[in-house]
């Protein structure tokens, strides 16, 4: 099996995280302890659970796991819609990282099929 990082899915997730810290650089210094953190910790997430749930001892961890990364890449989708509705984004800026954004969630919806085909697959055996 391939490591967790040759993936598109989180190579594509590595880089919008990377976008995400650039664009908050630029919001407001009264929003570094809150939607900047907030944003920047949801977005690294993703990556991160990809990562923690590839180690575990079996498919329906790693399931889990891509679930949750699912989760923050939505988390991230609301975040976007509420930094561009506060003006700290470009509507040009929102529409490409929430396109990426929803992306991710649906080639993380692929792999959990994927992990759960897997599973039973394994259980047949």
């Amino acid at each position: 099996m391939r490591s967790v990082e040759e993936l598109d899915v989180f190579k594509l997730a590595h880089d919008l995280t990377l976008k995400v810290y650039e664009v908050t650089a630029g919001f407001p210094k009264e929003e570094t302890f809150s939607l900047v953190l907030q944003m920047r910790r949801a977005a690294s997430s993703v990556g991160m659970n990809l990562v923690e749930g590839s180690m575990r001892l079996n498919s329906r961890e790693y399931r889990q796991y891509v679930g949750i990364a699912r989760g923050s890449a939505a988390e991230v989708g609301y975040q976007l819609l509420l930094a561009k509705d506060l003006g700290y984004i470009s509507n040009e800026s929102y529409r490409e990282l929430r396109s990426g954004y929803d992306r991710v969630g649906q080639m993380l919806t692929r792999l959990g099929q994927s992990l759960n085909h897997e599973q039973r697959s394994r259980a047949r055996s």
